[in-house]
């Protein structure tokens, strides 16, 4: 590389950094910062962009660097990390795409996914994302036990089945499982669709993926909690019973991932 490649190359980490570090507020705990860590690594390590690397461009997209820039100062305005974060994947893909390999070009496109999830604006910019998945979590569970036969209100997010209050809480917005099912269910839709046309729609639906198993997990709680108990419900079930749920969802997304690629014929490098 040439030394206005490494400028670049420091100037787009301060530009990360600078965009993690403007608003600490999403930082709380571990399990919201690995996944935005492990996002660029997967990036790195499935596009494999020094392979083919060629040294003697040492062009940009100028129109690219434009948009990129416009959209930064438009994020800045409007104090949304999610321009930012678009806005920095567009000035990365700017640089790189004139350095890597053709061959390489479509692959890396479709892994940039994995760089917007690098930045914290699901936490930043959707507070009331919870919110929803809190309400449309309890409405769910209100619905399926009434069709089960037991006798249930529910008010905002606290449903009562059968004179048992269950309160779907902050913890169980399932907001910080989210940041990771979709950097895991980016990884996933790559390794299975990564040269098909369903590559895209596998990847637009994680989110339902994720806010399914969500509700589901909510329902399982619920239904420990009616059998054995709220301590039964509220101790190590609350934790690995999340996961376990998530684990199932994205199996079953592994399957369906796998059905379709058995349907379809790759697609020529773009």
């Amino acid at each position: 590389m040439k030394a206005r490649d490494y400028f670049w190359l420091t100037a787009l980490l301060a530009l990360a950094a600078f965009i993690w570090l403007r608003d600490r507020t999403w930082i709380s705990s571990s399990d919201e910062v690995l996944p935005l860590l492990v996002a660029p690594v997967l990036f790195l390590w499935l596009a494999e962009p020094w392979r083919g690397w060629r040294p003697e461009n040492s062009g940009f997209n100028l129109s690219g660097i434009v948009v990129g820039l416009g959209v930064f100062v438009l994020g800045l305005a409007l104090d949304v990390t999610l321009l930012l974060a678009v806005a920095w994947t567009v000035l990365l893909w700017s640089w790189l795409r004139e350095k890597i390999a053709p061959g390489k070009i479509a692959t890396s496109r479709r892994l940039l996914v994995l760089m917007l999830l690098a930045f914290p604006w699901l936490s930043l910019d959707l507070p009331a994302l919870g919110w929803w998945f809190r309400l449309s979590a309890a409405w769910s569970a209100e619905h399926l036990f009434q069709m089960l036969g037991f006798i249930v209100t529910r008010d905002g997010t606290q449903i009562v089945v059968q004179n048992f209050p269950v309160d779907v809480s902050a913890a169980c917005a399932g907001l910080k499982v989210l940041q990771a099912a979709l950097v895991a269910g980016s990884v996933l839709a790559f390794v299975l669709l990564s040269r098909r046309r369903w590559y895209w729609p596998a990847v637009a639906m994680l989110p339902l993926v994720a806010w399914l198993a969500n509700t589901v997990r909510v329902v399982m709680l619920s239904a420990v909690a009616l059998t054995f108990g709220a301590d039964a419900a509220n101790g190590w079930f609350h934790e690995w019973g999340g996961w376990l749920v998530l684990v199932a969802m994205f199996s079953l997304c592994a399957l369906l991932f796998a059905a379709l690629r058995r349907l379809d014929k790759p697609e020529a490098a773009a």
